[in-house]
């Protein structure tokens, strides 16, 4: 059984009984800052777990696409050499919310996978939390589970939480027995870290919510969230050990021989090239460039450490790029976002191989060179010039050095890294007229409502410190209870305008938080004096709010234009926004085109006449 026809029967199965198909998020989770990737099912339906959210439907099913190889979730150094740990994979998923638990949730495994997939039922296992009668008897009574393929296991592997606080529950595991040829003993045992029984479904029952002194309380409507990889459902089915053994895998692994000229079609560098494949042009897919932090980062660690295994085959020139036609071919059908973008997917790999192809080759003379000293430590200095000459992600150099049998001095690395931050940190240092030392109220914004409010001055500063007053030509900056002054944020600059009291003027030319909630307003006192304590008109100046509010719109319509003409990889990394101009920093891979500076133009300008 193919995996695209296992994927189709778990959607088909899950929406016969009622549950929605919702398609798989992009690989970057939309409003999720605590992940650096999309990496289960789950996670697009955080929010409605959470309560925070309500969708049409309480069941749903998805096959996720997913990512694992960065964060807390890191599974790169492992592929490749293991058979069933990959940066990308395919979650299989049916949730309730609300609706079913315990009972139907492994009814519905268990029909699934012993009716529409055929599997005997002597061949699964399964594992509840030590504690959880309800389940236990819901596989022995109704199941009819062997009693002796039942397995409690009391530790935490079998109760899951979203964190220390909120939604958790037991889990119930359902494994697959590949036979006594295949080293291991079943679940809790002490061999169970063996490949013989292999988890293949996760079945998780959101009962309680743990509150802040780590107590469970029941919730008013228990919820389910079930994961069963794709890639290991259909080894089971076709009947392979490995999961670089199965349809999805065995087509890319032959294209990756023939890019790289490779005969050899088990050896370890081709696996690793098909799984990365994958990882690369979804990411890419999903609008992640390869870059020098955050998810760009992690993009860039994957492609090359693929370049650097075609390398280790005896392929100097790009090829990686030429197996996306190939991932089309095989996954194009059920995600076809990855159709639509594959020009602009092969050609970020191609120009990221050409990019690093500069620098392999003599990299690769520096490491060869350290390795062959004949030392089982490879230097933390040398692993940093590989790092800040080179271009070598660390995980790369530790790949190589341990193909040697040599390890890495790490703390040796850090210690590099630490030294390189501190001369940038002293190379940046410049003053501020921020953080200065105040102890009163936060100050109430009422900008978006009026240009124009009453407002009594809470603290003046001269130079740095703490006045009581100001004169005519003394620089200061007043701290006022109210404003309707737009401190400077999002790359919006500050309003300017004047504060107008009896006594004097003061022009504002900027305002700025000098403290989290409280707004500095930076200027002169043109004349007269003011005090603490003095009421004031906080006055705008309109004209100048008006033209910083036109550009601040222009930025986003600029943001989509670049999308529809470059591609919906292109995200925002910063902007400025004044009264005079716009500037707006974003994403792309390649200098833009005069034809495409004129089309953006063009769409920006067509939305402002309208």
């Amino acid at each position: 059984m193919k995996s695209s026809e296992i994927r189709q029967k778990f959607l088909e199965f899950f929406e016969a009984r009622g549950h929605v198909i919702v398609p798989s998020s992009p690989l970057v989770p939309g409003n999720d800052p605590t992940l650096l990737f999309t990496n289960a099912g789950m996670v697009q339906f955080k929010d409605v777990f959470l309560g925070q959210d309500k969708r049409p439907y309480v069941r749903a099913v998805s096959s996720q696409r997913c990512v694992r190889a960065g964060g807390k979730h890191n599974d790169l150094e492992n592929v490749g050499y293991t058979a069933r740990h990959h940066t990308f994979f395919e979650m299989l998923g049916n949730f309730s919310f609300g609706d079913y638990f315990k009972r139907n949730a492994i009814l519905f495994a268990w029909e699934f996978l012993t009716g529409s997939l055929g599997i005997p039922r002597d061949k699964l296992w399964a594992t509840v939390y030590a504690e959880d009668d309800e389940a236990a008897d819901i596989w022995l009574s109704e199941i009819g589970i062997d009693p002796s393929r039942l397995v409690r296991i009391a530790t935490s592997d079998n109760f899951w939480q979203m964190g220390e606080t909120g939604p958790c529950g037991p889990c119930s595991e359902i494994f697959y027995d590949h036979g006594p040829a295949v080293a291991g003993g079943p679940p809790g045992s002490e061999k169970a870290e063996g490949d013989r029984y292999i988890e293949i479904w996760n079945l998780v029952f959101m009962q309680y919510n743990r509150d802040t002194n780590g107590e469970l309380h029941p919730l008013p409507k228990p919820s389910v969230d079930t994961g069963m990889g794709l890639e290991r459902i259909a080894a089971v089915m076709q009947q392979v050990h490995s999961n670089y053994e199965i349809d999805l895998f065995r087509s890319l692994i032959e294209a990756a021989a023939r890019v790289t000229g490779s005969g050899d079609l088990s050896n370890n560098s081709l696996k690793v090239i098909a799984d990365h494949i994958r990882a690369c042009a979804f990411l890419i897919t999903d609008g992640v460039i390869p870059g020098n932090e955050g998810r760009g980062y992690v993009l860039r660690r994957i492609l090359r450490r693929a370049i650097r295994h075609g390398y280790r085959l005896g392929q100097k020139q790009p090829f990686f790029y030429l197996l996306v036609d190939n991932l089309v071919d095989v996954m194009g059908q059920a995600y076809p976002e990855l159709t639509r973008a594959r020009k602009h997917v092969a050609g970020v790999i191609k120009q990221e191989e050409e990019r690093f192809a500069e620098t392999l080759e003599n990299g690769m003379e520096v490491l060869e060179t350290a390795l062959c000293r004949g030392n089982e430590t490879l230097s933390g200095e040398v692993v940093f010039r590989l790092y800040d000459t080179f271009g070598f992600p660390v995980d790369l150099t530790a790949d190589i050095a341990r193909e040697r049998g040599i390890v890495i001095d790490m703390a040796g690395f850090e210690a590099c890294m630490a030294k390189q931050r501190d001369r940038a940190r002293a190379r940046g240092k410049f003053t501020m007229q921020t953080g200065l030392e105040y102890t009163g109220q936060p100050t109430e914004f009422h900008g978006y409502a009026t240009l124009q409010r009453e407002a009594q001055i809470l603290a003046l500063y001269k130079q740095g410190s703490r006045v009581d007053f100001v004169e005519a030509g003394d620089e200061a900056v007043v701290v006022l209870d109210r404003t309707p002054f737009y401190a400077e944020s999002g790359g919006q600059a500050g309003d300017s305008g004047e504060l107008l009291s009896g006594n004097g003027t003061f022009t504002v030319s900027d305002t700025q938080k000098i403290q989290a909630g409280v707004f500095g307003h930076n200027g002169v006192l043109s004349s007269g004096r003011i005090a603490v304590g003095d009421r004031v008109i906080a006055r705008v100046d309109q004209i100048a709010r008006t033209n910083t509010a036109y550009n601040h719109s222009a930025t986003h319509l600029l943001h989509a234009a670049l999308r529809q003409v470059l591609g919906n990889h292109v995200t925002q990394k910063g902007s400025l926004v004044d009264a005079s101009r716009l500037r707006f920093d974003f994403s792309h891979n390649n200098v833009m085109q005069e034809n495409e500076i004129r089309q953006v133009e063009n769409l920006v300008n067509a939305q402002i006449r309208k």
